[in-house]
């Protein structure tokens, strides 16, 4: 293993002048500046002198009459419009029932900002078609390799968090609970292109601590490129936060008080001159609710048939905080570094109990479980740009730290025994990981771009608990090198290819005996080919493949009994999942409607799933979960997304998405058959006069299929009405959540040649909730954004439990 990491070493220790003597001599072609500025204004009408929301403001070019960019007022009737090239613009500004209006304007490299202050528009009387409402234009973008729904556009996220806005996303289905699925599979999800320990301990989690408004935009990366690690099978979701590059003092305050839960945020920027500093708190509480629930265990195990129920309830709390502090600092025009601090923790758990007959004879189990998650990310970002647009070289390392506890006690009384019974375990999980990586970017032209780099991630797993035979020792180094170029074919067709390999080192230790050591060696193309068909119409076609690498979850060998009968445990010698996927897709925008369909094929080898087993232990019978690699999976899929305007301020949003499911396993002769599964989600907002806004939307989940069972459908639903207030600096709303369904029912059922396990949840979920949120702050527009690079570690399979309902389900 070491003369392994002395070659990566090598490798970047050679590669890495390389990429930096590129970064700094270019290798031909014009030079140009990469100076871009930005153009601000804000719009009102010229006789109540109130700004004018919604409105559409479009930047040409006035040497071609080409159109360069464009974006829609906020609700304090200011727009901003980026990466303004110095140049000379005509600005359009027109919104339905107002005269469009043209302002001329000059930027410069020495001035590349232009600030127009307050532009007043006058009202037309009689013709309103003169203009065209283009503003669901800027809330989706399709870009070649992505879809972009741009938040910060929707005025219905206001006082929401970041739940809230993934149910908005295109493709993006999202449980009760928070956790996301992209069409039918675990995505991997990202903040601002980085990994982050709180999104790995517990994406549902992670998501309801990040305010709406702090979203700047969300990425669907349904086929990643070979510069993404080549981990997820589903595909990634990034979220891009705002980043305050004005001079001044801003941040936010958002809480929600609820019957269900609460949750606060703070956050805090602050910039001057080259220097900025960002910080944020946040904190979430569910309080401790009921949930019934009953179990159901029939196994025969030497030809003697066991069966035990049990009927009681959990009562599960859920606390959690997080915080940051960042820094970034430009030494001039082209160097910048940034370095962030992230911590978190999380712990739920709660007590239980339990009326048990095993085999007619009756016992009372009393259980206590509690499960902790704590993380530190340190990341550092060096970046710099050039004379030459576009030509980028970066240099990133991350250091994750984590440390997962879970506890657990049980103690039985049975009728007759005069002794209870008591059974406790305690388990501490400790995760540690280095990455380290390079990036360079140079384009040839403005069509052919080279972007190509090295990265090595380096990961140590320790499992340790009362029994010192089943601690766990686990080491998986990752070294990998990439290359993508993108062109154009012809004017209308674009195509991104590239090619990744990966080399993995994997060994380790489960107690005294299971000694394992593997090392594989992987490539992993990419290829995506966009044509545009006419304006604001592309189709897209893409072949990728990708490899999921299970995490400490599926890993851990530890034996949680917190269900005596219902025993869990991880499995050290898992196989990584390998998928291929191939995907057409296509968007059109009419008439300010969107319009996003694709359809995709996926084949995995190794899929990774739980199972149950019937063991014996001590005479008693059991179902032991753990996880196996349980054949190879094929699935089609659909998914169709759409938003359309009835009126400038109404719109209606809707998500379908259909895949099929299907395990066969030659050498167990296993063979599930094909399955459907389907999600759907439909939305309703309406933006109402003096500044109220409204929204209602819907979630509908089909049964979800394993290689053993099923869960049943469920659906859940929600409305919520805000009023801005203090000037539209601030937003109140309430909120409601399932009003005429106290419970959420939640039915699964597992099956073996010889067991049935049968678990029936009601779960607690009405709520109401009262939420607040404040913007406060003053700011000079007077620096440019600035891409930030940094380190992207796309992988690790995650805790299936994060793609069910949990944080108060307990057994």
């Amino acid at each position: 293993m070491k003369s392994h990491l002395k070659r990566f070493a090598v490798l970047i220790l050679v590669v890495t002048p390389f990429f930096s003597v590129k970064a700094q001599f270019s290798l031909g072609g014009n030079s140009k500046s990469t100076v871009k500025g930005r153009i601000v204004a804000v719009i009102m009408d010229s006789l109540t002198k109130k700004p004018i929301d919604y409105v559409s403001v479009s930047l040409f070019n006035t040497k071609d009459g080409k159109s360069v960019n464009g974006a829609v007022t906020d609700s304090k009737g200011k727009v901003v419009i980026q990466n303004v090239s110095p140049d000379d613009y005509k600005l359009s500004i027109g919104f339905i029932g107002y005269k469009t209006k043209t302002i001329f304007l000059k930027t410069t490299p020495e001035k590349p900002d232009y600030n127009a202050g307050v532009i007043y528009l006058s009202t037309v009387a009689g013709n309103l078609k003169e203009v065209e409402i283009t503003g669901q234009k800027a809330l989706i973008e399709n870009k070649v390799d992505k879809l972009v729904y741009n938040a910060e556009q929707d005025i219905t996220n206001a006082g929401g968090d970041a739940t809230d806005v993934m149910r908005k996303v295109p493709m993006l289905s999202v449980d009760i609970n928070g956790n996301v699925q992209l069409r039918g599979s675990s995505v991997r999800v990202l903040i601002n292109g980085k990994p982050s320990g709180t999104m790995a301990n517990s994406v549902a989690d992670a998501l309801k601590m990040i305010p709406a408004e702090q979203i700047k935009s969300v990425e669907v990366i349904t086929s990643p490129s070979a510069k993404y690690d080549a981990e997820g099978s589903g595909g990634i979701i990034n979220i891009i936060t705002k980043k305050k590059t004005a001079e001044g003092v801003s941040g936010s305050v958002n809480t929600t008080v609820g019957t269900r839960s609460n949750n606060g945020a703070f956050n805090l920027n602050a910039k001057t001159g080259r220097l900025a500093l960002n910080g944020s708190l946040g904190l979430n509480q569910a309080y401790p609710q009921n949930s019934k629930v009953f179990n159901y265990n029939s196994a025969i195990v030497d030809g003697i048939t066991n069966t035990t129920t049990q009927d009681g309830f959990s009562k599960w709390s859920r606390v959690g905080y997080n915080g940051s502090l960042g820094l970034d600092y430009d030494f001039n025009a082209y160097h910048n570094i940034s370095t962030t601090v992230k911590m978190n923790r999380f712990s739920n758990g709660g007590p239980g109990r339990s009326d048990i007959v095993r085999n007619g004879v009756s016992s009372v189990n009393l259980r206590d479980m509690d499960m902790s998650f704590n993380n530190l990310d340190w990341n550092v970002d060096y970046r710099k740009t050039s004379k030459k647009e576009g030509e980028e070289f970066s240099v990133s390392a991350q250091l994750s730290t984590g440390r997962n506890g879970s506890d657990f006690s049980n103690t039985f009384s049975t009728v007759g025994v005069p002794d209870d019974v008591v059974i406790r375990g305690h388990n501490t999980g400790k995760n540690n990981e280095y990455t380290v990586q390079s990036d360079y970017t140079y384009p040839f032209s403005k069509t052919t771009i080279l972007e190509t780099g090295v990265k090595g991630i380096f990961r140590n797993i320790v499992s340790d608990y009362d029994q010192q035979q089943q601690d766990f020792d686990y080491d998986q180094n990752v070294a990998s090198a990439y290359g993508v170029m993108g062109f154009k074919l012809t004017k209308k067709i674009s195509v991104k290819a590239g090619l990744r390999a990966e080399y993995t080192k994997i060994n380790g230790l489960a107690g005294n005996s299971l000694n394992f050591d593997n090392d594989y060696f992987n490539l992993f193309p990419s290829m995506l080919i966009s044509k545009t068909l006419k304006p604001m119409t592309t189709v897209k076609l893409s072949y990728n493949r990708r490899i999921q690498r299970p995490s400490l979850f599926y890993l851990n060998p530890f034996r949680n009994e917190s269900d005596v009968y219902n025993p869990m445990e991880g499995n050290p010698k898992l196989s990584p999942e390998l998928t291929d996927n191939i995907e057409l897709g296509y968007s059109t925008f009419i008439k300010g409607s969107v319009i996003n369909a694709s359809v995709f094929y996926r084949t995995t080898g190794n899929v990774i799933e739980s199972a149950i087993q019937p063991i014996v232990e001590d005479g008693v019978s059991k179902n032991l979960t753990t996880y196996r690699n349980v054949g190879t999976s094929q699935s089609y899929g659909f998914n169709i997304f759409g938003s359309y305007n009835p009126k400038p301020k109404w719109t209606l949003m809707t998500n379908l998405g259909l895949n099929t499911y299907e395990v066969n396993n030659e050498e167990d002769n296993l063979n599930t058959g094909t399955f459907l599964n389907y999600t759907a989600f439909a939305r309703s907002a309406y933006a109402l006069p003096k500044g109220w806004t409204t929204e209602i939307w819907g979630v509908l989940n089909s049964p979800k299929r394993t290689f053993q069972g099923r869960t049943e459908k469920m659906y859940f639903y929600g409305a919520t009405v805000k009023k801005e207030i203090l000037k539209q600096k601030a937003t109140i709303g309430l909120n409601v959540l399932n009003p005429f369904n106290r419970d959420l029912n939640i039915k699964t059922e597992n099956r073996t040649a010889n067991s049935i396990q049968f678990t029936d949840i009601h779960y607690p979920l009405r709520s109401f909730g009262l939420n607040f949120s404040y913007k406060f702050g003053k700011m000079n527009f007077n620096a440019q954004p600035k891409k930030k690079k940094g380190v992207n570690n796309d992988d690790l399979k995650k805790d299936e439990q994060q793609q069910g309902v949990g944080g108060g389900i307990g057994n």
